[in-house]
């Protein structure tokens, strides 16, 4: 009997053990395939949000053209301007001895400018001047956007502790610094407002010039008659303005006047004087 129940226990256990190992066969195989997977997914690149910075360039240009015609060349100017949706900041014109010449700051959208350029090139005139300038305000751009969304945020965290605030002082303190905030707010937005124009629309100064063909001019001269008339009028005027000298220092004239006649009477007596000491019969 004790040994049918030692042969029951064996192949009891015997069997238990067989389920055990193919459990563990089974969970063994499912964690090395978790560990495979796993090892797959990290050696795959992991996926970023990448920020794509769009950039900020200035753009402007300067440009001398030489032209046969003037009022030609300007109309056509004007009507490539008009047509690449630009304007004219400021407008001159000078007409000297040797030259005429228009001078032109015009404002056209960024993405036109080099068109502009290419077709005032291909006109009439020769180029005797050419300048274009690139400024990169992408870094000053973002430094300014990110101080005024940290502005705005200190702004909103003060006006809600105003409506908290208990004491006399502590509105105070609070309506300065939102007053500071507010007055640095519009200053950069003004800021980020210019250099937004000045990124969308580049400035070109362009001279469109004509040189004209030298000629003598001799100098106009008054005739004899015209000389004599100034030369008079300067004497009169003159005087005039010598009697005017003497009434309006009349006291100091005077003054030096009565100096001079003591100083002269004073000088006569000396003299007189002396002379009758030389005149007087001398003792043997």
């Amino acid at each position: 009997m004790k040994q049918i129940f030692k042969l029951v226990i064996i192949a009891f256990l015997v069997v238990s053990c067989d389920q055990v190992k193919s459990k563990g066969g089974e969970y063994g195989s499912t964690t090395i395939s978790a560990l495979k997977t796993s090892t797959k997914d990290a050696a795959k690149p992991l996926k970023t949000n990448t920020i794509i910075v769009k950039k900020k360039i200035i753009k402007d240009g300067k440009l001398v053209i030489v032209v046969s015609n003037l009022k030609t060349s300007k109309a056509n100017i004007d009507t490539l301007v008009q047509n690449l949706g630009g304007y004219y900041d400021n407008e001159s014109l000078s007409n000297t001895e040797y030259s005429n010449e228009y001078n032109l700051t015009i404002r056209i959208p960024s993405t036109n400018l080099e068109l502009l350029i290419a077709k005032i090139e291909k006109g009439e005139g020769e180029i005797s001047y050419k300048e274009i300038d690139a400024r990169d305000v992408t870094e000053e751009f973002i430094d300014l956007e990110s101080r005024l969304t940290n502005k705005q945020k200190y702004l909103s965290r003060y006006q809600d502790l105003l409506k908290s605030a208990k004491s006399v002082k502590e509105i105070l303190d609070i309506q300065e610094k939102i007053r500071v905030l507010e007055e640095e707010i519009e200053s950069t937005t003004g800021r980020l407002k210019y250099l937004n124009d000045q990124v969308n629309y580049s400035t070109l100064d362009l001279k469109i010039t004509h040189e004209k063909d030298y000629k003598f001019r001799p100098e106009q001269r008054a005739s004899t008659f015209e000389k004599l008339k100034r030369s008079l009028s300067n004497g009169w005027y003159g005087f005039v303005d010598f009697l005017f000298f003497l009434l309006s220092n009349w006291a100091i004239i005077i003054l030096f006047s009565v100096i001079f006649y003591f100083v002269n009477k004073y000088r006569k007596q000396r003299k007189n004087k002396k002379k009758n000491n030389n005149d007087l019969p001398k003792n043997a």
